[in-house]
């Protein structure tokens, strides 16, 4: 139920986000806002994924499992405001172009991919950071390797 409510609050989200005229600060980070929405949007939809996969097609579901479905999508959207960052730094190239509508979609796009996998996101964001500052990976991704 935890994940259809967050499902619920992110569709209102962009909803109102499309109906109010808010301050002009919000609309400032519009993006920022979105970048996130569609990042924990990625993390929900993993999750339903993996609930629907573990409790109905592998018959595998525990309890043990249960702080993981309701921190991934926090998780998620904290790496949406990473990806956004790491966009707008110019660290992570998307398109050439300066037309911001469709510069918007390629942000969205990201974001989505970075809270779908988060595990691969932080292993690209280590890599980027070994190969501009010369940061050693962390334990978890050396052990994943």
């Amino acid at each position: 139920m935890y994940q259809i409510i967050v499902l619920v609050l992110i569709l209102a989200s962009f909803i109102f986000l499309r109906i109010y005229d808010f301050p002009i600060w919000v609309t400032e980070l519009e993006l920022v806002i979105k970048c996130c929405l569609i990042s924990t949007l990625g993390g929900v939809v993993y999750c339903l994924r993996a609930i629907y996969l573990n409790k109905c097609v592998h018959n595998r579901w525990g309890t043990e499992w249960e702080v993981w479905y309701y921190l991934r999508p926090l998780v998620s959207l904290i790496c949406g405001i990473v990806s956004y960052i790491f966009l707008k730094a110019g660290l992570v190239l998307l398109d050439a172009s300066q037309d911001i509508g469709q510069g918007m979609f390629g942000y969205l796009a990201f974001s989505f991919l970075a809270g779908l996998n988060v595990d691969k996101f932080v292993k690209r964001l280590e890599d980027i950071g070994k190969a501009v500052f010369g940061i050693e990976l962390s334990r978890s991704s050396n052990n994943n390797d």
